[in-house]
């Protein structure tokens, strides 16, 4: 419902992994997204939108609270946001109906990712929304952080891992995506007030098993159990995968890409037909890509190459000019700020006093005729904190197989980057850094670090000043430290949540 004294409502869809280059809407060969064509037609579409990093966590945490990855803390080595009031906290006080549905299972209470959603749910089969909210949540952490009770938090963990490793296969395997939208929709036929929905949907993350009518479309023929699902098997080397595999798991992923977009079209149908379109302002994005044998990795861990952080951004707003096609650079982080712009909120009110609120800036509003007007404008940055997790597995599936993994190595390195259009340069912790020329080099496959060109030079003195003001370049430590911090069940936790296979 919209109210008339209200400036109107928010939609915001992120498309869980969801690769640019794979999207017809942006050129893509195959016909990916229909529906998101015709989208287009009444959105600004931004070919330069950059992402601040390349998986779920700490991408929401920066969409929820306006502050890059080192600012919030989100990450695998604190698996929570904390200390931060977020954007659905901040609309919900300004009296908007909030909620958030989700196939992902780190968007849950438990990660305070859902803060402040007046409704919420995750649609996960091992612990669903319902268990990880309020009390039990708080439960559920005291027994992850406490060292007396962590056996049994594994004990529980160890066995919904068990669940999900059969309901994420090819037999159990079930789409949360019309569910998603199904009450999405019911959420904005109930609101009082002006509603923001937020949706994330999870259908083209790994393990790709697509409907059948889809994946007759994109991968006949493909039998989805049979091909490499694994991505760890394959970065430590373990497990090759051969060209026409690659076509295979392509076809299926494009087949999620295709089933996405068939909903979102429902939902967007359904909007037009019930008058809750016009007024809306619709956000359309990825959190992050994926890499499928590019820099001979495989899934969205261990690099910040642009098919992971150039994603695809598209905006439905009655100010902003239909079917546009945009080259200026962009960052998702500009988008809290666009939507409190959107919403009339001026300040943001910590939710407690010992948290921290970021109040609009209108330089970061999409909507702003000065956006980006500041020092750094013509940057974007990228940040990449070690994925503990995902190195343990891939420790595991390379001893398995025999093969000793070099710890100075990409999989070890935590990284940065700062991001033009035209030129992209990369810190790395533990191998060199990197400078590529995007606008020759679009595939990041010259490495031209060390030619000393201005444009070189100029990224990396912006990148020095930006690690400075978030509080300089990494410490040194060792390899152990981290999973050292992290507890064996927070480990196995984000296994069974769903976000690794």
């Amino acid at each position: 419902m919209t109210n008339d004294d209200e400036p109107g409502n928010v939609v915001f869809v992120v498309m869980d992994t969801v690769r640019k280059s794979h999207l017809s809407v942006y050129g893509y060969d195959r016909p990916t997204t229909p529906g998101l064509e015709r989208f287009a037609d009444e959105a600004a579409v931004f070919e330069q939108a950059v992402s601040p990093a390349p998986w779920t966590l700490p991408v929401h945490a920066s969409l929820f609270t306006g502050m890059y990855p080192s600012q919030h803390g989100a990450s695998q080595e604190n698996p929570y946001l904390e200390g931060a009031t977020t954007l659905a906290e901040t609309l919900s006080g300004a009296g908007y109906d909030t909620a958030c549905y989700s196939s992902n299972a780190w968007i849950t209470p438990y990660t305070h990712l859902t803060d402040g959603f007046d409704d919420q749910d995750n649609f996960f089969e091992v612990m669903p929304g319902d268990f990880l909210s309020g009390p039990l949540a708080k439960a559920w952490k005291t027994m992850n952080d406490n060292e007396t009770l962590r056996k049994v938090a594994d004990y529980l963990v160890s066995v919904g891992n068990k669940i999900h490793e059969y309901t994420a296969s090819g037999e159990g395997a079930d789409s949360k995506t019309p569910q998603v939208i199904d009450r999405t929709m019911e959420f904005i036929d109930d609101a009082d007030d002006d509603y923001f929905a937020f949706i994330n949907l999870m259908d083209a993350h790994l393990p790709y098993h697509p409907p059948e009518e889809y994946k007759q479309e994109f991968a006949p023929g493909v039998d989805s159990t049979k091909v490499c699902q694994n991505s760890k098997e394959y970065n430590c080397g373990a497990r090759d995968i051969s060209d026409d595999e690659w076509e295979a798991i392509e076809g299926l992923y494009d087949a999620e890409i295709r089933h996405i977009d068939a909903e979102l079209q429902r939902l967007f149908s359904w909007m037009q037909e019930n008058d809750e379109w016009d007024d809306t302002m619709v956000v359309v994005c990825a959190d992050h890509g994926e890499l499928h044998g590019e820099h001979d990795l495989y899934g969205h861990e261990f690099c910040i190459y642009d098919p992971l952080v150039n994603v695809p951004l598209m905006v439905k707003h009655p100010e902003m000019e239909s079917g546009k096609r945009e080259d200026q650079q962009v960052e998702l982080v500009d988008l809290y700020h666009t939507v409190l712009d959107h919403a009339g909120v001026e300040a943001a009110e910590p939710s407690d006093p010992t948290e921290t609120a970021v109040s609009l800036d209108r330089t970061r509003s999409l909507l702003d005729a000065d956006y980006r007007d500041f020092a750094e404008g013509d940057y974007a940055f990228v940040e990449y904190y070690r994925p503990v997790v995902e190195l343990k597995q891939l420790e595991q599936k390379a001893a398995d197989a025999g093969i000793e993994l070099d710890t100075d190595s990409r999989f070890y390195s935590r990284m940065r980057a700062v991001r033009r259009p035209d030129a992209k340069y990369i810190r790395n912790e533990r191998i060199g850094d990197e400078f590529y020329h995007l606008d020759s080099d679009p595939g990041e496959t010259e490495d031209a670090r060390g030619e000393g060109t201005d444009e070189e030079v100029e990224l990396e003195g912006a990148l020095s000043e930006f690690e400075e003001s978030v509080g300089g370049e990494w410490k040194e430590v060792e390899d152990d430290d981290v999973l050292d911090d992290m507890s064996d069940d927070a480990k196995d936790r984000l296994q069974d949540l769903g976000y690794i296979d």
